[in-house]
């Protein structure tokens, strides 16, 4: 197998691997909304929840908006069931070279996304009628200089029970903690249940071929440390699992950003989900079990809202397996290693994700170069090899066994392996798939620029320059091997083929373009001190 066909063998495996994440993505579609007549206070509750846990209903009082602005986050919460509504990412455009922040969780006409929590049971005040509306002292808080911590209390009264939410947010951080409070001065005992969910439309998972994504829950459990639950799992079954020891979590997540509710202290905790179809949006959530409150006695309940980017450590930090998030697929073992290489070299070395690319494709190719050379050797004996090969096929004429056995003679007196071309790609495929989902997956590309006219690594080239080097480059790889092929259908194959890759590679994000066309330069570098060295060895021919 010469250098042409390796290329075919990675066009092929490359193409497939796009091909299959695609089908992944579109086999389960998100559904469409439907109409129905059927009101959504006849929706049946979860099989997580108790009886009391029916749909929120749509609230008749106006409640107002308060504001919570921190370094990293502004939160709009609306005081009717203390609900986040609108969560903007500062430091995150919301487009390119926008001044607007990204918006990740909102409340509009064409596209509902807020994270709801609050207190249900026979002394809860969220029920399906109707929800409490809190009170507060201020319309808008702001991390002041030198503050860390910024807390946003509510409060709400009935029936002789004081009910306290308080959000708490940190300085740099996109983890907010939710405290509920419930001050127990009924004159009997009260029942009260946690919960806390995520609501979205019921949106396609959108995507493409070149860069697939997906769009839709996901929750952790001690069974399964991270699993995916699309809208159309939503829409087939509830989700309904228990967090024996308390450790897990559900989530809402998109391309680079995720949104989650976290558990606190509170074994037993139920994990859910439900559709609305009337409303076309779908909950996933949370649901801690119900506590009892003698009179005179106070609880605290706890959750945490992860609200923002796909920023590995810090979700690492906040809970278990929420790092996850990052779906790196099935060979996540070499793409994180590589995305924590390509960070530090950006963040110690360069200081420009473009140049942390190329600066890591020169290490991964280096470190490749052992097989590489073996590869390109192995290719060279076999040239040297067809010669006696031929002769052997006119000697022996249609006798296969008799065939097959005297080519693995010859092969084991000249020490030379029939699959020593070929076997290194094999090695080479999972590296170059498990960077293609490291630079797919980060979020710290997003928005970031190389130089000249790439302004967004995680966009497509916009003049389509790297696509067509890269097709060059291409080329020129396979003017400089040495090829064997004489089948004028596959010359023609070959000469076409960075045609193809080149219009292929202009809808990938310009960030894994960059990859690969330094990844064909380091390979034109190896190819000529390669070749240099088995000429002196009397290996290399071009013929």
């Amino acid at each position: 197998m010469d250098s042409q066909r390796n290329i075919l063998l990675i066009a092929f495996a490359l193409v497939s691997f796009l091909l299959y994440q695609n089908w992944q993505t579109a086999k389960n579609p998100a559904p469409q909304a439907v109409e129905q007549t059927q009101s959504s206070s006849s929706i049946p509750a979860p099989s997580s929840a108790s009886d009391e846990f029916e749909p929120l209903a749509d609230q008749n009082v106006a409640g107002k908006t308060v504001i919570a602005k921190t370094d990293v986050l502004t939160l709009s919460i609306s005081t009717v069931g203390g609900d986040v509504i609108s969560a903007k990412l500062n430091d995150y455009a919301q487009t390119l070279n926008s001044e607007q922040p990204f918006q990740l969780l909102k409340d509009t006409n064409d596209h509902q996304f807020i994270a709801q929590s609050g207190l249900i049971g026979p002394q809860g005040i969220d029920k399906s009628s109707g929800r409490a509306t809190y009170q507060t002292t201020q319309d808008s808080y702001q991390l002041a200089e030198g503050q860390d911590e910024l807390r946003i209390p509510l409060t709400y009264q009935a029936n002789g029970i004081t009910y306290s939410k308080t959000f708490v947010l940190k300085r740099g951080s996109y983890a907010v903690d939710v405290d509920f409070n419930v001050d127990n001065n009924s004159g009997q005992n009260a029942a009260v249940a946690m919960y806390a969910h995520l609501r979205q439309n019921l949106l396609d998972s959108g995507g493409s071929l070149a860069m697939p994504t997906y769009r839709g829950g996901a929750y952790s459990t001690q069974e399964n440390r991270y699993k995916k639950f699309s809208f159309d799992d939503m829409e087939e079954h509830n989700l309904n699992q228990t967090l024996e020891n308390g450790q897990g979590w559900a989530a809402m997540i998109q391309h680079y950003f995720a949104t989650a509710w976290i558990p606190r202290d509170a074994p037993g905790t139920k994990l859910f989900s439900r559709v609305i179809s009337s409303r076309n949006v779908g909950d996933i959530g949370i649901k801690e079990p119900t506590r009892t409150i003698a009179n005179g006695e106070s609880t605290t309940f706890k959750a945490t809202l992860w609200v923002g980017p796909k920023l590995q450590n810090q979700m690492e930090a906040v809970a278990p397996n929420l790092d996850l998030v990052v779906d790196y697929g099935w060979l996540w073992f070499l793409a994180k290693p590589l995305h924590m290489l390509l960070s530090f070299i950006q963040s110690n070395i360069v200081s420009n994700w473009g140049l942390a690319i190329i600066c890591l494709t020169f290490i991964v190719r280096g470190g490749m170069y052992p097989l590489t050379k073996a590869q390109y050797t192995s290719m060279a004996k076999m040239r040297m090899l067809q010669p006696k090969l031929q002769a052997m096929r006119e000697r022996i004429g249609d006798d296969r066994q008799r065939m097959s056995q005297e080519m693995m003679e010859l092969y084991k007196k000249e020490k030379v392996n029939p699959l020593g071309g070929c076997l290194p790609i094999v090695f080479q495929m999972p590296i170059f798939i498990a960077l293609y989902w490291s630079l797919m997956e980060s979020v710290e590309l997003r928005h970031q620029p190389f130089f000249g006219w790439i302004t967004d690594l995680s966009a497509q080239d916009p003049y389509f320059i790297l696509p067509v080097l890269m097709g060059a480059s291409m080329f020129l790889i396979q003017k400089m091997s040495p090829t064997t092929v004489t089948d004028p259908m596959q010359q023609k194959v070959m000469m076409f083929m960075p045609v193809v890759f080149s219009a292929f590679f202009f809808f990938f994000p310009s960030g894994l373009v960059l990859y690969y066309f330094v990844s064909n330069i380091v390979t034109l570098i190896q190819q000529t001190l390669i070749y240099k060295s088995l000429e002196k060895k009397g290996l290399h021919s071009k013929s």
